[in-house]
């Protein structure tokens, strides 16, 4: 069965153009140009992963991502400006995926689209067989990679791919620093290509979600020039 991306985007000449790239890689596509219309579609038929422009009419990405995390947590790369970098943090920090900078190339959008589904479809079917991994528990902490379910003093923590897979590597070791190279190479693969701010803006979010269960929350420590760490208890 194709796998459905829904591109959002006001510019009809890169609707077209990453729409005709992924059908012929073979992609189902849906293509919307505000991000009002695209909500009503989404929040119906939710699709496999969601490409959004940052700046359009009438509702903008940020915005568009802001009601989507609401009631889901489908994948979602953001298309930026290379000048909009407070624009990329923030998206990061609100859930978003992973971005890239217009202009791009179709290949490098084709090769994280691929590896934000590959996280996705890990997470749904790394249990399907009887030698699933069994839950990480540390303390308070559960990590269940079978259901895709993070929870903190038994009250569940809404993670992307990405934020569980980073929290995932930092918990399977506490004690241990986990320098960013570690940490994107752990949620993006060894072929994607993202910055350090990346990684951060990602650390950011989680602390955010976290104290909002637990005020007191400090599990993930920072060792600045290195990287960071699950503190081990």
């Amino acid at each position: 069965m194709k796998q459905t991306i829904a591109l959002v985007d006001d510019d009809r000449n890169i609707l077209t153009s990453v729409s005709m790239a992924l059908e012929a890689e073979g992609f189902a596509v849906r293509s919307y140009t505000d991000g009002v219309t695209a909500l009503q579609a989404l929040a119906g038929h939710p699709p496999d992963l969601v490409i959004l422009d940052i700046k359009m009419p009438r509702m903008d990405g940020m915005e568009l991502l802001s009601r989507l995390r609401k009631g889901s947590n489908m994948p979602v790369i953001f298309l930026t400006s290379k000048d909009d970098e407070v624009d990329e943090i923030l998206g990061l920090r609100m859930g978003a995926d992973d971005y890239i900078t217009k202009p791009f190339s179709l290949r490098l959008l084709l090769e994280r689209i691929r590896a934000v589904l590959r996280r996705r479809e890990a997470t749904k079917q790394g249990g399907s067989d009887k030698e699933a991994e069994p839950p990480t528990v540390r303390g308070p902490l559960t990590l269940d990679s079978v259901r895709h379910l993070c929870t903190w003093q038994g009250k569940e923590v809404e993670l992307t791919v990405t934020e569980f897979l980073i929290v995932k590597a930092l918990a399977l070791r506490p004690g241990h620093v986990k320098t960013r190279d570690q940490l994107m190479d752990a949620a993006y693969g060894e072929h994607a290509y993202v910055d350090d701010r990346t990684i951060d803006s990602h650390i950011k979010r989680l602390r955010k979600k976290f104290r909002t269960i637990d005020n007191e929350f400090a599990q993930i420590e920072t060792l600045y020039g290195i990287g960071y760490r699950y503190r081990d208890e």
